[in-house]
């Protein structure tokens, strides 16, 4: 009996493990095509001339902030100097326990108003709203605590235009940003939301609230992380982009249709409320035959900082891993549910078993390893050829997708950049990948918790070009 669970043991984890890799790889080679194809057809000259005619369609950018003091004047004057030809910014400050609204009130000159705002969904009191005496589409709005879902709703309640940006209070975004991610919303009316890609700032020049020099980050808990986010939106999303099967756009930078929004009841209140969303609005668009699609866009930059201590980084991890958990639950209908299309039949049952489940079944991997081999009953040099097949496995991914970048892109000037991440590229799986695994097994099973465990910020440098003048800007930690 024992033998037989040892067999059938070692078939479901060998097959877990091709099933993983092999989809990795795959979408790794559907990306490149994919990329390849848009870089050819989409160019700057052509994304200004559509924008800039009669057609272009203005947008509300929603900044939710809670305790961001270190981050929120770098990321306002950045998204206040974007290239678009009419859009507001709304900072909503969420109770803030720090300095955040008496940042706001010295560097953008707010003046309190007494201003009507519809209570179209529901959220938590305002306690004030603020305008700029300087920047006339800037908006601030003072709230009660109630969370990151919360601080969206009462932003979209506040928002007057039909497109719907939200932007992290620790997130810079390229000058041209926004105008490469509503492209999509012009030239095809049956869009509904795009996404651009996440990068990680730890270690670029930035100025003026702009990336002016990018940068491998120097820590190694950071490189991991620029690493990880390369490899998941380049060959992951892009991929389920192709398939019309995306489940996530990132919360750090996405564009919804507003009215859409308003039809599912804004953002829900929970740890992963950018994928419940977009799960939601998946399941509202088939229910009410609507046509529709959800885009990745991939070179429309969002720059983020990443945690650089590893009690922030699992924070960060234990609340990705709860609010896939809690998202898939929610919207458990759609499971293999054929009315749902590629996302209820090929999307949906993805996350689960690779994303959700995935932490169990790698610990139960290592776990029984050991203890087959201390009871006498794993052959040794079969369990090593297959680790060493893992390691190089995922490490060729790893590169196959910062190459990809570099090759197409070429945001890292540097080669010592590029080695750097490719050196951490390829010992990822050796350490990091087994810790930020137990934090994720410890998730799993702490699902209905609701905090956030909101990671550490370092200050963003953003002094004007005339006191830099001279002098490097700051490097950001």
């Amino acid at each position: 009996m024992l033998l037989v669970f040892i067999s059938w043991y070692q078939f479901i984890i060998f097959a877990y493990f091709i099933l993983i890799n092999g989809t990795c790889s795959f979408f790794t080679l559907v990306s490149l095509k994919d990329i390849r194809r848009y870089s050819l057809t989409v160019t700057a000259q052509n994304i200004k001339n559509i924008i800039s005619g009669s057609f272009y369609r203005p947008l509300s950018i929603v900044v939710p902030a809670y305790n961001e003091r270190e981050t929120i004047a770098a990321s306002l004057k950045s998204l206040l100097g974007l290239h678009f030809p009419e859009f507001e910014v709304i900072v909503v400050n969420d109770g803030s326990t720090d300095t955040t609204l008496q940042e706001l009130k010295e560097h953008f000159r707010l003046v309190k108003i007494d201003k009507p705002i519809a209570l179209k969904l529901d959220h938590r009191p305002l306690r004030g709203i603020y305008i700029s005496l300087d920047y006339p589409h800037l908006l601030v709005l003072d709230k009660e605590n109630g969370g990151k879902a919360d601080a969206l709703n009462a932003g979209i309640n506040a928002s007057k235009f039909p497109l719907f940006c939200c932007v992290d209070a620790d997130s810079l975004l390229d000058n041209d940003a926004l105008l490469k991610a509503v492209r999509p919303f012009i030239e095809d009316r049956e869009v509904i939301a795009t996404g651009g890609i996440v990068r990680v700032v730890n270690g670029c020049t930035v100025e003026d609230g702009n990336v002016i020099s990018v940068r491998a980050p120097k820590k190694a808990i950071e490189c991991f992380q620029a690493v990880e986010y390369v490899r998941t939106f380049l060959s992951g999303r892009t991929a389920w982009n192709s398939f019309d099967s995306l489940l996530i756009i990132s919360g750090a930078f996405s564009i919804f249709r507003k009215d859409l929004l308003m039809a599912v009841n804004g953002y829900r209140h929970t740890v992963g409320e950018d994928m419940d969303l977009v799960l939601r609005l998946h399941k509202h668009c088939r229910d009410h035959k609507i046509r529709y699609k959800i885009i990745f866009v991939p070179d429309p930059v969002c720059w983020t900082q990443v945690p650089a201590d590893f009690n922030s980084l699992t924070k960060q991890r234990n609340r990705w891993q709860r609010g896939l958990i809690e998202s898939l639950w929610f919207n458990r209908k759609m499971f293999l549910n054929p009315k749902y299309g590629t996302v209820g039949l090929f999307g949906y049952p993805y996350f689960i078993f690779v994303e959700a489940l995935a932490p169990i079944v790698e610990f139960l991997g290592y776990f029984l390893f050991v203890v087959f081999y201390l009871t006498g009953y794993l052959d040794l040099d079969f369990a090593l050829l297959f680790f060493m097949l893992a390691i190089l496995w995922g490490a060729w991914i790893n590169l196959g997708s910062i190459l990809l970048d570099n090759l197409i892109y070429m945001r890292y000037q540097r080669l010592t950049d590029i080695l750097k991440l490719c050196l951490f590229g390829l010992i990822e799986f050796i350490g990091p990948r087994q810790l930020i695994l137990t934090e994720r097994l410890l998730a799993t099973f702490q699902f209905w918790k609701k905090g956030w465990g909101k990671p550490k910020r370092q200050a963003i440098s953003s002094k004007p070009a005339e006191e830099t003048e001279g002098r490097q800007p700051k490097e950001v930690a």
